[in-house]
């Protein structure tokens, strides 16, 4: 999911306030939006438990 520059900072911001992974967010709010459109979203309370389970980095981009 490509967020706005300000957004990602935002979204990192807020992450890091509440103690929360952003890549782990990012990939929430993506499979959502994979169902969003879908008729029937069978699947996708396993698809975001398994997004739950899965480690992620606490950060997808080094700042320079």
């Amino acid at each position: 999911m490509n967020l706005p520059p300000d957004d990602q900072q935002l979204l990192e911001e807020l992450c890091q306030q509440h103690g929360v992974s952003a890549p782990k967010v990012l990939q929430l709010l993506q499979t959502v939006r994979e169902y969003e459109f879908k008729e029937r979203r069978i699947g996708v309370h396993a698809a975001l438990r398994d997004v739950l389970s899965t480690r992620y980095p606490e950060s997808d981009y080094q700042e320079s």
